[in-house]
């Protein structure tokens, strides 16, 4: 279904304005999203530069939560410097809401993630919270995805037989390098980064991907995809809906 709703929120800056910059609607993006955190429950947290927006704009509300669960050992270390307590994703059985950001969202709400190499601990945060609301800056916006890399990560004894099997689906995977060297996550694993795609059903695409051996996880969100996004503007902010 395409987004329902398309308003512009309380937060659109008069035309007459100066152009905001990514950075100022990230920072936009972060705050509008404490509107769907709810007092007194655990927040999921995702990770990446706007998500880090959120973090600061959380801390301004910390003690009206109980704490997070986090998605990566940065957005950890940033929520625990603000004095928000982080707690193991296997102690919390259920989160109402997730925030976190994506490298490609287009009209269904499915994204690709995976830019900063968390994926795998996102989708997992994901999967265990009623609702994700994606915060974005317009750029990330498409019909289809594809133009952004694809993050895979993946088992690295599998990284030539993953990279020949996305060969002949038309992309070309490379390993993500971190100082000369294959880039380690989270988890131990690599990363492969792959272009020449176009994904016209998320769906399909990761529930193939997902079944070949070696992959951990597929950085296309369509079985965990956003029910908000909150997309950062030249006017404001903008809510669609899924």
């Amino acid at each position: 279904m395409p987004p329902s709703d398309l308003s512009t929120s309380a937060t659109a800056a008069s035309a007459a304005q100066p152009v905001l910059t990514q950075d100022q609607l990230k920072t936009l993006v972060g705050q509008a999203a404490l509107q769907y955190v709810l007092p007194g429950e655990i927040v999921g947290v995702g990770s990446g530069s706007t998500v880090n927006k959120f973090i600061e704009a959380l801390g301004t509300i910390k003690h009206q939560i109980k704490g997070a669960v986090s998605s990566s050992v940065a957005s950890t270390e940033r929520l625990r410097a603000l004095g928000i307590e982080v707690f193991d994703s296997n102690d919390v059985p259920r989160l109402a809401v997730y925030v976190d950001g994506a490298d490609e969202i287009d009209g269904h709400g499915n994204m690709i993630k995976g830019g900063g190499a968390a994926l795998t601990r996102e989708k997992i945060v994901a999967a265990q919270s009623d609702k994700f609301v994606c915060i974005v800056d317009a750029s990330k916006l498409v019909t289809t995805l594809g133009a952004f890399p694809l993050p895979v990560e993946v088992i690295p004894m599998a990284t030539r037989r993953l990279m020949t099997q996305f060969a002949a689906k038309g992309g070309t995977a490379t390993v993500r390098k971190q100082n000369g060297q294959p880039l380690v996550t989270d988890n131990g694993q690599h990363i492969l980064d792959v272009t020449g795609l176009c994904i016209a059903d998320p769906q399909a695409f990761e529930t193939e991907v997902s079944q070949w051996p070696g992959v951990v996880t597929v950085g296309v969100f369509a079985f965990q995809r956003a029910q908000v996004c909150l997309l950062g503007t030249v006017s404001g902010v903008r809510t669609l809906t899924y």
